[in-house]
């Protein structure tokens, strides 16, 4: 990486990145959040292209904590001195492993990095596994957030969809979770299912606002390559639906409180997911577990992104490496890196984050900054980075300003 080196000659980029000095030092790093995969699904559902797989009857709990403990082990020397913002627990569905596993495994990362005093920790839990008195001990753990993966409250449209619950016992799910103690919780909602009407996909939304979570994600679906769906596509609805129901979705969240701060995510005030902000401000974080990607930002200005062994059968054996790759970022894929996340946020991120979190002057993006704003994708603001309304709908095309 260059730092403390001589100023470079001016660089353009092929599509907007335009270089007049060097990176230099991190004066600052920032926050570090952890990511822990947990890769067994009851069922693999036909749009998922998560990391995910088939459970079988008995889970290796005790193996797999062992390994993703020694898999952190192996990223502490490029944290050594941090703390932990937060800890997301993602899937798959983390929800099947006991509270006596995920315990084990929360007490051995707090011996090893030490949590802030107002750490969020997410778990992800599906309605078909959610028992009371698990979740009772996962609260009692220090886990303060729940992620429900609801995705719809009727039986047509959750059988299309592969789902392994029902309406009731997704509504159950929320009632059950505000029970065992959980203030703090997301509903996850898709919409564009198959053969969805406008009335069906708001029917679904008023049933969620109805419940009350503190957050809702709520997104289109779409057909991902390596998913059956995508080999056997089912029947969408048109794209004027699909803008019907968005902007229709849109409308009524905010009629009940909740404001939009990402692309798919709506908040309560002061609810916005503190850890999934960190990803989208280009923060830090260490990713275990099976197929677990990660981020780290280095004092000398590097920034590295890794990746684990994908299969789980792999990543418990001892003779295979945890670590699949890494990838130190050049300073001609920073722009691209940095803005492919803080642009999803609804209000973007002030101008001066960017030379803070990538090493780079700001005016390293001026010729795709320019370019970005003539075609009215992204705001004409000095002191903002952040998408027009016509930039946040169409956020591949903003962001080919700054690809090199």
């Amino acid at each position: 990486m260059t730092h403390d080196t001589p100023p470079q000659p001016l660089y353009l980029g092929e599509a907007g990145f335009t270089q007049q000095a060097p990176r230099t030092p991190l004066t600052q790093l920032p926050p570090l959040s952890l990511y822990i995969h947990i890769p067994w699904c009851v069922r693999k559902c036909p749009y998922c292209d998560f990391n995910s797989h088939t459970a079988s009857p008995v889970l290796p709990e005790e193996e797999y904590v062992d390994a993703l403990l020694a898999d952190l082990d192996q990223d502490l020397h490029a944290v050594y001195g941090r703390e932990l913002s937060s800890i997301f627990f993602g899937g798959g569905t983390p929800s099947l492993f006991s509270a006596k596993a995920l315990g084990r495994l929360l007490d051995g990362v707090e011996a090893r990095i030490p949590f802030a005093t107002d750490i969020e920790i997410t778990l992800e839990a599906n309605p078909g596994t959610f028992e009371q008195e698990k979740f009772v001990a996962y609260r009692e753990l220090g886990i303060n957030r729940l992620s429900i993966g609801i995705q719809s409250f009727q039986q047509e449209k959750l059988k299309a969809l592969g789902r392994i619950h029902n309406g009731d016992e997704a509504v159950r799910a929320a009632g059950m979770a505000r029970q065992a103690g959980f203030d703090n919780f997301n509903l996850d909602l898709m919409h564009g299912l198959p053969d969805q009407s406008l009335d069906d996909a708001l029917s679904d939304l008023r049933q969620a606002i109805a419940l009350k979570p503190t957050h809702l994600s709520w997104y289109q679906l779409t057909l991902e390559p390596n998913t059956v769906f995508w080999n056997k596509p089912p029947e969408l609805p048109e794209d004027d639906t699909l803008w019907d129901i968005q902007e229709a979705g849109q409308a009524l969240l905010a009629e009940h409180g909740y404001s939009q701060y990402e692309v798919s995510a709506y908040a309560q005030p002061g609810r916005a997911a503190r850890h999934n902000l960190n990803y989208w401000s280009f923060g830090d974080f260490i990713g275990i577990g099976a197929g677990a990607h990660g981020k780290l930002s280095h004092p000398d200005g590097r920034i590295v992104r890794t990746w684990k062994t994908r299969l789980p059968k792999d990543y418990l054996n001892p003779a295979k490496s945890f670590q699949a790759g890494e990838k130190t970022l050049t300073a001609e894929e920073l722009p691209f890196e940095f803005l492919m996340n803080a642009l999803r946020l609804t209000d973007g991120v002030d101008s001066a984050l960017y030379p803070q979190r990538t090493g780079l002057p700001l005016d390293s993006l001026s010729t795709g900054r320019a370019a970005a704003e003539q075609s009215g994708l992204l705001q004409v603001e000095p002191t903002r980075l952040a998408a027009t309304a016509r930039g946040q709908l169409f956020l591949n095309d903003l962001l080919q300003h700054f690809l090199i």
